[in-house]
């Protein structure tokens, strides 16, 4: 089975549909939302395409396909114009022998560290900068951000096929890596 992780759309309408592209171009068969959906944020500029109605026009169709988990954006609202669930605090799917924790990130994070066994892997976003670290034992992924890139990082979102995580450009043609890939049993892999 195939994952596409993405987080930070903030109605994006712009970016969610090159989301949605690249969840058609990589055959995924499941597509994880970390939050932040809808509204762009009071720290944040509107981003390109800024269309939340759209965006919700775009997503609701593959409601059988997304998992999601609540932002520090989403509100009761939001949960109230969309077909899936969006206010679950996290969610717990194994990848292998390995536990995957998703959550936004605007609590549990490198700093807070949810329950994990060593090995296991934390995927949030919430910062828009892509990561790939080992902070106790865990593994903590960052996808970055599909509409609000920082610190310099590209539009992005990360795959998750055969226990292997890959970060992917949605501003490139190509699509290419933006960090090492990295195998869910610990072990980065060659380029």
């Amino acid at each position: 089975m195939k994952w596409l992780i993405a987080s930070d759309i903030h109605g994006s309408a712009f970016w969610c549909r090159r989301l949605l592209e690249a969840f058609a171009a990589e055959r995924a068969d499941r597509l994880i939302l970390l939050g932040d959906i809808l509204y762009h944020g009071p720290r944040n500029d509107l981003p390109e395409g800024y269309a939340p109605r759209e965006v919700i026009a775009m997503l609701n169709p593959l409601k059988a396909l997304i998992l999601c988990v609540r932002g520090n954006c989403e509100a009761e609202v939001d949960q109230m114009v969309l077909d899936f669930p969006v206010m679950a605090d996290y969610a717990v799917l194994p990848a292998g022998e390995r536990l995957v924790y998703f959550t936004h990130g605007h609590v549990y994070n490198a700093a807070n560290l949810p329950p994990l066994c060593a090995g296991d892997v934390l995927v949030h976003g919430h910062t828009h900068v892509p990561v790939c670290e080992c902070v106790e034992g865990v593994h903590v992924l960052n996808p970055g951000s599909v509409s609000i890139p920082k610190a310099g990082s590209r539009h992005g979102y990360m795959t998750l096929e055969n226990g292997v995580f890959c970060w992917k450009a949605l501003d490139e043609g190509d699509a290419s890596r933006l960090l090492p890939q990295f195998d869910a049993s610990g072990r980065k892999k060659a380029d």
